[in-house]
C-alpha cells in the first residue's frame, strides 16, 4: 500500500500515456469503413495530435502552476473519459457525415479528426504536467524529477501501442476496446482522487464496465445473424449476408475497412465480380500454363475457382492476414488442397525473398480505393514480379481507374511502370472500353515473352474478355513509379 501512495502519481502518468496512444491507434480502425486507413488518415491523426501537444505545452505548464493538484488530475481524468464517450457515441454519425460530403478526403479526415479526438487527446496529455508539477519539491531537483517522469509516460506510450496492435485489437474489437479505455479513464481518474466526487465517478465507472459487457454481447448476437464485426491487426472486417440487386441471388461480403473486398453467392460457385472473370486471359497468353501466384485476395474467391477450372495447377496465394484465411475458411467455404499453397505473409517481402517460378502472376492488392500499397505498384516491384516469372510467364493486375483525363494518374504512371519493363502490356477495360474517362475495373496484362500476341485467335470461350481490348494510345505524361518516388495516395485521392 505504500509503495502505490509513493508512485501514484507515477502509476497515472504510465497509464494515461499508454491511453493516448491506443486511443490513436484506435482512431484509425474507426476511420476504417467509412474512409479507408490511408495516409491521409494517419497524416491527419498525427498532426492533429502534434497540433493540439504544441497547445499542451503553451497551456499545461501555466495552468499547473497555478492549479496542480490530485484532485484536478482527477477532474482532467474525468473530462477525458467524457470526451471519449464522446466519441463512442458520435464517431459513426460524424464520419459517415464526412464520408458523404463533396469535400476532398484530406480535407474529411482532417475536420473530423479534431471534431472527434482532440477534447480527449488534450485532456490525457493535459495529465503530464499537472502530475510532474506536484512531484517537484524544490528547484534543486526539478530536472531529475521532469525528466523522470517524462521517460515514465513515454514508457506507457511505447507499451500502449504495441499492446494495441499486438493484443488488444484483435482481442477487443474497436467499440469495446473503446468502452474500456473509457472505464481505465475512469478508474483512473478514481485512483488519484482523494474525496471529492468519488461516489459519481465510482457509479460511471460501473456503468461502463456493464456497457463493455452488454456491447460484447450484442456483437455475439450480431454474429450469429450472419453479421461479423471483427478487428483484427491488419485490418477492420465485416461479413454480412445479402440479395444481389443485378441477380437476385444470396451473396455473402467481405467488407475491409471502407470498401466491399470479395463476395462470393451461397447457392452457386460463379463468380460475382466481373473483373474477376478476367485473370482467366491466363488462357489466351499462356495456355499451357500450370503455377500460378496470387497477391492478396481476401477471402479467397477467385483462388477457389482456379482450383477448380485448372485441376492439373497449383497456386501460391500471399496474404498478409491469417484471420482473413480463417474467416474464409468458416464462412467463405475456402477448402486445404494439396494444390493451393497460402502464404501469410506481406506481398513485397514475398517478392523479394522468394526463389519460386511462376508462369502467371494474379494481383488485385488494393486495400481500399484510397490506399492501394504503393510498395507493389513500383518499377522494383514490377522487375521482382518479371524475375520470377518464367520465360513465357504473365501478369494480370487488376486496377480501378479511368484511361484518359486528368484525374487517371496512377493508371498511367502504373501503366508506363510495366512498359518500362515488361516487352508487352495490354489494357482491357471490363465495360464500356471506348469510353476513356469513366472509372471502371482494368485487366493489365504483362508478358515477359518477346513475341506478341495475336488475341483475334480462336478462344470462344474468352471472345467477349478479349473484344475490350483498349487499342489507343496510354498517354505517357507522368513519372513512373519508383520505391522513392510514388505519391500514389496523392494520386488515388484525385480519382474521387
Amino acid at each position: 500500500m505504500h509503495f502505490i501512495e509513493k508512485y501514484r502519481l507515477e502509476i497515472t502518468l504510465f497509464v494515461s500515456g499508454a491511453t493516448v496512444m491506443i486511443f490513436e491507434i484506435l482512431g484509425s480502425r474507426m476511420y476504417g469503413p467509412f474512409m479507408g486507413t490511408s495516409t491521409f488518415v494517419w497524416t491527419s491523426l498525427i498532426g492533429v495530435i502534434l497540433g493540439f501537444l504544441s497547445l499542451w505545452y503553451y497551456i499545461g505548464w501555466i495552468k499547473a502552476d497555478m492549479h496542480a493538484s490530485r484532485e484536478n488530475i482527477a477532474n482532467i481524468l474525468f473530462a477525458a473519459a467524457a470526451s471519449m464517450f464522446f466519441v463512442f457515441i458520435t464517431k459513426d454519425n460524424i464520419l459517415r457525415f464526412f464520408q458523404l460530403s463533396d469535400l476532398s478526403v484530406e480535407l474529411s479526415t482532417f475536420l473530423s479528426s479534431i471534431i472527434l479526438f482532440w477534447p480527449a487527446w488534450f485532456f490525457l496529455w493535459l495529465v503530464s504536467p499537472f502530475a510532474v508539477r506536484l512531484k517537484i519539491e524544490n528547484l534543486e531537483n526539478s530536472g531529475s524529477v521532469v525528466w523522470r517522469m517524462y521517460a515514465i509516460g513515454t514508457l506507457g506510450s511505447i507499451v500502449g501501442t504495441f499492446a494495441a496492435w499486438f493484443f488488444l485489437i484483435p482481442l477487443f474489437g474497436t467499440n469495446s476496446l473503446l468502452l474500456s479505455l473509457i472505464v481505465v479513464v475512469l478508474t483512473l481518474s478514481l485512483f488519484i482522487s482523494k474525496k471529492p466526487h468519488f461516489y459519481i465517478r465510482l457509479g460511471l465507472t460501473i456503468f461502463f464496465l456493464l456497457a463493455v459487457v452488454l456491447n460484447s454481447l450484442a456483437q455475439s448476437a450480431k454474429a450469429q445473424r450472419w453479421y461479423i464485426d471483427t478487428d483484427t491487426k491488419y485490418s477492420r472486417i465485416h461479413v454480412y449476408d445479402s440479395t444481389d440487386s443485378d441477380t437476385g441471388k444470396k451473396v455473402r461480403t467481405m467488407q475491409i475497412n471502407a470498401e466491399n473486398h470479395s463476395e462470393i453467392f451461397l447457392e452457386s460457385d460463379e463468380l460475382v465480380h466481373e473483373y474477376t472473370k478476367y485473370y482467366h486471359l491466363i488462357q489466351a497468353f499462356f495456355p499451357d500454363f500450370k503455377s500460378g501466384l496470387m497477391l492478396w485476395w481476401w477471402a479467397y474467391s477467385f483462388p477457389k475457382d482456379y482450383i477448380k477450372k485448372y485441376p492439373n495447377n497449383t497456386l501460391d496465394v500471399v496474404e498478409i492476414d491469417p484471420w482473413v484465411t480463417e474467416i474464409a475458411k468458416e464462412h467463405f467455404g475456402l477448402m486445404e488442397n494439396e494444390r493451393m499453397n497460402i502464404i501469410h505473409a506481406d506481398a513485397r517481402t514475398y517478392l523479394n525473398t522468394t526463389r519460386n517460378k511462376y508462369d502467371a502472376i494474379f494481383s488485385d492488392a488494393f486495400g481500399s480505393y484510397y490506399s492501394i500499397p504503393y510498395q507493389l505498384t513500383t518499377r522494383e516491384a514490377v522487375q521482382k514480379k518479371y524475375d520470377i516469372l518464367t520465360e513465357n510467364g504473365i501478369v494480370l493486375s487488376n486496377i480501378i481507374s479511368g484511361i484518359d483525363g486528368e484525374k487517371w494518374k496512377f493508371f498511367r504512371a502504373e501503366y508506363h511502370t510495366y512498359k518500362e519493363i515488361f516487352p508487352h502490356v495490354y489494357i482491357f477495360p471490363v465495360d464500356n472500353n471506348y469510353d476513356g474517362k469513366s472509372i471502371r475495373n482494368i485487366m493489365l496484362v504483362a508478358t515477359k515473352s518477346p513475341t506478341s500476341f495475336d488475341l483475334w485467335r480462336s478462344y470462344w470461350e474468352l471472345d467477349q474478355y478479349l473484344g475490350n481490348l483498349w487499342e489507343n494510345e496510354v498517354a505517357n505524361d507522368f513519372p513512373i513509379l519508383t520505391d522513392d518516388f510514388a505519391p500514389v495516395n496523392s494520386y488515388i485521392a484525385d480519382m474521387f
